[in-house]
């Protein structure tokens, strides 16, 4: 028995992300589970001025960006963030295995 599986083998875990943008047209979350594609991560409006977008992802470290009308902005709802090659700022996400 391998002690450590592989990503593609471990337990897929259920991450919502939520954003709420009242004046926005589009909003999308970007990083590095969909390859920072903005059109993968299109996001959903979920009620007045709230957008949500449901992703599947195996446990690891991520960092993403909300794109709101083609503005790329850090997560506000979550103080976790890494800088970037830009000189900006990504926000940090850690999905556990359990």
């Amino acid at each position: 028995m391998n002690p450590n599986p592989s990503p593609q083998k471990l337990k897929k875990r259920r991450v919502t992300f939520s954003l709420t943008a009242p004046n926005a047209e589009q909003v999308a979350v970007a990083g590095a589970f969909n390859g920072w594609d903005e059109k993968a991560g299109r996001m959903q409006r979920s009620g007045p001025g709230v957008w949500q977008k449901i992703v599947m992802l195996p446990p690891g470290d991520y960092e993403y960006k909300f794109v709101v009308d083609g503005e790329w902005l850090t997560d506000p709802h979550n103080p976790e963030i890494r800088s970037n090659c830009f000189g900006t700022f990504n926000s940090f996400l850690r999905v556990a295995a359990k």
